[in-house]
């Protein structure tokens, strides 16, 4: 049997807390039939870690963890029944019913919770297990800032850095959530777009250091004497940071994100949030010094979803199997649907299929 320190190892490890692979990347697409999409990729360099999907039904109940690593936490049940993208049975992302959407990130070097009181554990909860009670309790993102306010998040693992979160409706609202100095700061995610460390106000400040960014391919001109022209189509892009470090991630998905064609129906976007966001995969190697050392998994992304809150529906891919997959919850009875937990993949190699010939 798979202990606890295990298991929480494991939702760390995805979630980056390894020197080698700290990334997350999200985005934000809009369509011209009223889809609002969100999307995100998750990494861990370090080897294979393992990835469920969950389906919670209404009224399931759970009680969180505490950083004595008993679960005499904060008791929590699901109003609203939803689709879970984990680590075990920790949610890293996943969208409720009613349309609400919420994802974990990780928030290293920056953020910090309220220190964990034994006298209110009654509303502690875990920062692991944040995600599950917002899908769980909640409709809107106006709903979730309304009761930041009654819980308590804490760390459940003195080795463990932060997190911070993103939730979006909808209706087409968005925030940030992140703790500093042991409180709850509110970003308003009018960019839709999200990545790790520094706090969220930072990264948008340390966009206006990009503001020579521009689609397209520049023009011709003369430099003294000599006429200079591009050497290829995009040139307009150069200075776009190629680094996987956070903050060049934040630049270079914002620049792919705002360029993008806004297209005509929520199933044309979300292929599209998934091409985007190809573009941010990590291939192993890079982030290894000690080249002896590298793990024997396809990607340090491990997989990537995108939800239409929309329409009600959660896709995903993993480094194993390109191959879009999709959880349609107006075709699940939460009222009646038992609790699930699958893994992601059940074949842990990529297919590889012949072409046609005629």
């Amino acid at each position: 049997m798979k202990t606890k320190t295990f298991t929480f190892l494991m939702i760390l490890a995805i979630v980056g807390i390894h020197h080698s692979a700290n990334s997350c990347t999200g985005i934000t697409l809009n369509s011209k039939d009223g889809a609002h999409i969100v999307a995100r990729t998750v990494e861990w360099a370090a080897g294979e870690s393992p990835s469920d999907y969950l389906i919670v039904p209404q009224g399931f109940e759970k009680q969180s963890m505490l950083p004595d690593g008993t679960r005499d936490g904060m008791k929590y049940s699901a109003f609203f029944g939803y689709v879970g993208l984990a680590s075990e049975d920790y949610v890293i992302e996943g969208l409720n019913e009613v349309g609400l959407s919420a994802g974990l990130f990780y928030f290293p070097k920056v953020g910090s919770y309220p220190k964990y009181d034994p006298a209110q554990k009654d509303r502690t909860i875990s920062d692991t297990e944040f995600v599950a009670w917002i899908l769980g309790s909640f409709e809107t993102v106006e709903d979730v800032v309304s009761a930041l306010s009654s819980v308590r998040v804490v760390a459940t693992d003195s080795r463990a850095e932060n997190l911070h979160w993103r939730v979006a409706d909808k209706y087409g609202r968005q925030i940030v959530i992140e703790y500093i100095d042991g409180i709850a700061t509110v970003h308003e995610n009018k960019l839709g777009v999200l990545t790790n460390s520094p706090a969220y106000d930072w990264h948008i400040t340390n966009l206006n250091n990009y503001i020579n960014l521009q689609p397209g391919t520049g023009i011709a001109h003369e430099f003294g004497d000599i006429k200079l022209s591009p050497l290829g189509h995009g040139s307009n892009m150069l200075g776009l940071p190629g680094d996987v470090t956070p903050p060049s991630r934040f630049v270079r998905v914002a620049f792919y994100q705002t360029s993008a064609p806004i297209l005509a129906t929520a199933e044309a976007t979300v292929n599209q949030a998934f091409t985007i966001l190809e573009a941010m995969t990590i291939p192993i190697g890079i982030q290894y010094n000690d080249k002896t050392k590298i793990p024997n998994i396809p990607s340090a992304t491990q997989w990537t979803s995108v939800t239409d809150m929309t329409n009600n529906k959660i896709y995903y891919t993993t480094m194993y199997n390109p191959i879009i997959r999709k959880f349609d919850l107006n075709n699940i009875d939460f009222s009646n649907v038992m609790y699930q937990q699958h893994p992601l993949d059940t074949i842990k190699s990529r297919p590889i299929i012949d072409a046609e010939i005629n």
